[in-house]
């Protein structure tokens, strides 16, 4: 299978793009909190890993959303089937090692939020770049 690294490269900025909006401007405050992060834990972390790595990890994502998705998909089936996965796999998931380790429900509908867009967004770059 042919893969669009353009498409796949474009996906993964715009999903660390969202996150970068999502988990500051939009909910960073909430999220700190749920998460158990203090000012001085997100002060002390170094911002070369955690930026370098998610945007590896959205690169990833994308590229395996990709050849999930195979090559004849348009812009709405893309962003159908990154909803569905980002809604039923992923934060799905998320709820289930959420119960057990007993973390918040606002966290889990942040990230479960942010997982569900992310999918979308990947899935309809992806389906409208054939």
């Amino acid at each position: 299978m042919e893969l669009n690294w353009l498409a796949i490269l474009a996906a993964a900025a715009s999903a660390f793009f969202l996150g970068g909006l999502w988990y500051s401007v939009l909910f960073a405050k909430p999220w700190q909190r749920a998460a158990g992060l203090s000012d001085e834990a997100i002060r002390a972390s170094n911002p070369l890993v955690i930026f370098g790595g998610a945007f590896v990890l959205s690169l990833v994502a994308s590229a395996a959303f990709a050849v999930f998705l195979g090559p004849e998909i348009n812009a709405a089936t893309g962003a159908l089937y990154g909803f569905t996965a980002g809604l039923c796999w992923v934060t799905a998931s998320l709820g289930i090692t959420y119960l057990f380790e007993r973390k918040p429900l606002i966290l889990f509908l942040i990230n479960g939020g942010y997982q569900t867009l992310q999918y979308t967004l990947i899935g309809a770059i992806i389906g409208a770049w054939r």
